[in-house]
């Protein structure tokens, strides 16, 4: 039999078949695709929130389009998945190029064709029949992605216009220019009117961030959130916000004197107790210009350590906090970290409840000096019950500590921060 009429009844058939393969395979696939956008096009390498949102995308749209082909779906019926026009929309609000969008489907519709002609290879399909196939699926393909694109750069530049309607484009710019390196010398007064913000207090600077936003609230809950928390320091007009994306925003407050000693305890406490408040990463308080950018980078690090993926969820996180510096610094390559967290814990590098808890106690009574009473008093624990872990823990990672503790207590850091993205 030859067939090659794309809408003969057998090709529309067999095309049906193998997009439902698609679906099967979609985990794999999404990954791929994934993977080649990010190595192909650097600026969609991003935090991991918008990695996930690019992967949803990803997953949406091959599974829209599979359900096309095996539905036979008119095209100009087709919309594209919600996680597509948003993820145009971020990288509106971020600054990505509209050309990187639009690559980024172009090299997703050849990838997918690729994935298409190794499925037909493989079934081993008499010719005609497999030409058919492959016709239809791209066409279909054509004209789905001519149809989707137009969506999203349509999402993206309503977006881009808004979000640059709902920037003061003086202050932003007078912002970033202060964060970088230079030095601002005499044009710092300028620079402090421009953001209207004090620069000669001490500041503490602040990473928010929602993990999920249901509509364009989280820039509104954010500088709710930010006001007030200025407020319960003191500081009730001396504070600035700017919001990166509609879940991510970056903040600062200009402490009043005497409060910089105990701002970071007062302000933690305050984010427990706040309604809809937004995960805080903190800086130090630091003084001046210097101490501006500073502890902005401390926060920026925390931010980083608490949304590794595997970390575990944190809704405050300082950079004064024990061992968050370190984990930052090391982490920045969290696939080496993990091997040699396996290398120097053994056994006790495996992802259970037991080694957990062993891990923990093990580190509490390092840090504490070896100080079994101090770790006991630190972890609501008896005596006892922390010797008996601290020996477990040295037998389950099979050899003794004394040699290359310092190499221990780092592993056990990294461990307690990044959890299972560093653990066995």
């Amino acid at each position: 039999m030859t067939v090659s009429n794309r809408d003969d009844p057998a090709v529309v058939q067999a095309a049906a078949a193998l997009a439902k393969r698609f679906e099967e395979q979609l985990p794999e696939l999404t990954g791929s695709i994934q993977q080649l956008l990010i190595s192909e096009i650097p600026e969609l390498r991003g935090q991991a929130q918008l990695l996930q949102l690019l992967h949803d995308h990803i997953a949406g749209s091959v599974e829209t389009f599979s359900t096309v082909v095996r539905n036979d779906i008119a095209i100009q019926n087709v919309t594209s998945p919600t996680a597509a026009l948003e993820y145009a929309r971020r990288l509106a609000q971020r600054g990505v190029s509209v050309a990187a969008l639009m690559r980024s489907y172009r090299l997703g519709h050849r990838a997918l064709l690729a994935g298409v002609a190794d499925e037909i290879r493989t079934a081993g399909l008499e010719p005609g029949l497999a030409l058919g196939i492959e016709e239809r699926i791209t066409a279909i393909s054509f004209d789905y992605i001519d149809q989707v694109v137009e969506q999203a750069v349509a999402a993206y530049q309503d977006e881009r216009d808004r979000w640059l309607e709902h920037q003061n484009s003086l202050r932003t710019s007078s912002l970033h220019q202060l964060l970088s390196d230079e030095d601002v010398g005499a044009d710092a007064d300028v620079l402090e009117a421009a953001i209207r913000y004090p620069l000669k207090h001490v500041h503490l600077a602040l990473v928010m961030w929602y993990d999920k936003s249901d509509s364009e609230s989280g820039i509104a809950l954010m500088e709710s959130f930010i006001r007030r928390a200025a407020e319960s320091l003191g500081a009730q007009q001396s504070w600035l916000f700017l919001p990166l994306d509609q879940t991510t925003g970056w903040a600062w407050i200009a402490l009043p004197p005497g409060v910089a000693p105990d701002a970071v305890s007062r302000l933690q406490v305050f984010v427990d107790s706040a309604t809809a408040a937004p995960a805080v990463a903190i800086g130090n308080p630091l003084p001046g210009v210097d101490g501006f950018r500073r502890s902005h980078r401390q926060a920026q690090d925390a931010y980083t350590v608490a949304t590794t993926p595997g970390s575990g969820a944190r809704r405050v996180i300082s950079a004064g906090d024990p061992g968050v510096a370190l984990a930052a610094l090391l982490g920045k390559n969290v696939a080496a970290a993990a091997e040699w967290v396996a290398e120097v814990l053994g056994p006790l590098s495996e992802a259970t409840d037991s080694d957990n808890r062993l891990r923990e106690t093990l580190r509490v009574f390092l840090r504490s000096g070896s100080s079994y009473t101090a770790a006991a008093d630190e972890l609501h624990l008896h005596y006892n019950s922390v010797k008996y872990r601290v020996q477990r823990a040295v037998e389950r990672r099979g050899r003794p500590v004394e040699k290359d503790r310092s190499d221990v207590e780092v592993a056990l850091i990294l461990c307690h921060w990044f959890g299972s993205a560093v653990l066995s």
